[in-house]
């Protein structure tokens, strides 16, 4: 096992595009953590160049207490598992998943006992004279990952894994990596433009836009506390409602004005941070979650014209109108129960909290500062 540390890391292409832009990471010994971000944010890169796959242009890549800039990809003890699995069709699955030790000189005894081990670890143990073509989407992601193991890497990297799978199987694997993780304690960096993965998955979250590190913590840390909007907008699913509304001080009470019917009064936790930005125009970030049909204590109530209702079973997502002084009213999507009622339409009265809510510069789009509620007041 082994830490990372990524000092300064640059990608600049000969066109003088940035692939990736000055990221500075510590990752500790045996932690999982995830990559985030949409495609082309620089991801990929980053782990690559890790993996020693990608040159680096400035910067360094410590893996343990060694400078990994000038050290071949085979010599760095590090394993790949890539989206597109990269099986040979000729090879069985024993095959496949010993080639790596054969290449390195390991003797038969040695590969057979640790494909073995591998193959119980995954549940592959009764496919191993099979070829690739006779397996399923999940299975083939299996062998990619015994291929991985058997190495005994100091670090596993694994670049958008689970993309090519079904959604069930994604569900599945998802828990299979997490199990995987724990059982052989490796340091982990895994690679996805997917939020389920990233808030289930990880130690921590690293997202990335534009080849710069713009937010790492803990998944629930992240997604209580994002730094910008982009971080609010693209960690959860549905995104986060952003509502452009004015900020008044009105007789000891600050209220966030966003036009006919979209009236809050800000949380007395947050008056004093919010304070200094009374009369400013301001971005509310409201998630879906924390709209509901019931009130409940601390809730606010608004009016919202259903526009879009879409039943998913365990939760009904319903998208709507509200507010915006007449020409363009304000679209707000709410997640609700299962049970709710409500029909395109007709107009229903909600209730936000307002308390994990967020203002953010319109300017900037930075978050304004202001208590966390996952910590003390």
């Amino acid at each position: 096992m082994a830490s990372i540390d990524l000092r300064s890391v640059s990608k600049i292409y000969p066109n003088g595009a940035h692939g990736v832009r000055d990221v500075s990471l510590e990752i500790e010994n045996g932690e999982f953590v995830i990559f985030l971000g949409p495609s082309g944010c620089g991801k990929s890169t980053t782990l690559r160049m890790i993996a020693g796959l990608e040159s680096i242009s400035s910067g360094d890549v410590m893996i343990g207490e060694r400078n990994m800039n000038r050290v071949a990809p085979r010599d760095r003890n590090v394993a790949v598992v890539f989206q597109s699995y990269a099986l040979y069709p000729h090879m069985s699955v024993r095959a496949n998943m010993g080639f790596g030790l054969k290449m390195r000189g390991a003797s038969t005894q040695e590969i057979a006992a640790k494909t073995e081990t591998a193959a119980g670890m995954l549940g592959l143990t009764h496919l191993l004279d099979r070829k690739p073509s006779a397996l399923s989407g999940g299975q083939r992601q299996r062998v990619a990952l015994g291929r991985a193991i058997v190495r005994e890497p100091d670090v596993f990297l694994l670049d958008e894994p689970l993309s090519n799978l079904d959604a069930q199987l994604r569900a599945e694997m998802r828990l299979e990596l997490v199990k995987l993780h724990r059982r052989l304690g490796r340091t982990t960096i895994h690679v996805t433009h997917d939020q389920v993965e990233a808030m289930t998955m990880g130690d921590r979250i690293c997202i990335m836009r534009d080849g710069q590190l713009i937010q790492a913590g803990r998944p629930l840390d992240v997604y209580a506390d994002p730094v910008n909007m982009f971080v609010a907008r693209f960690l959860a699913s549905p995104a986060m409602n952003l509502l452009p509304i004015t900020l008044h001080d009105n007789n000891d009470n600050l209220t966030l004005d966003g036009g006919d019917g979209l009236r809050f009064t800000v949380p007395d936790r947050h008056r004093a941070a919010y304070a200094s930005k009374a009369g400013a125009n301001v971005i509310l970030g409201l998630r879906p979650e924390d709209i509901y049909e019931q009130p409940r204590g601390g809730t606010q109530p608004f009016q919202l014209r259903v526009a879009a209702v879409e039943a998913l079973g365990a939760e009904i997502i319903v998208v709507g109108t509200v507010g915006g002084d007449g020409e363009k009213p304000l679209e707000v999507t709410a997640r609700l129960g299962r049970h709710a009622q409500v029909s395109v339409g007709e107009a229903v009265t909600l209730h936000a909290d307002l308390l994990p809510a967020h203002l953010f510069d319109p300017l900037t789009e930075a978050v304004i500062p202001r208590p966390s509620v996952r910590g003390p007041a």
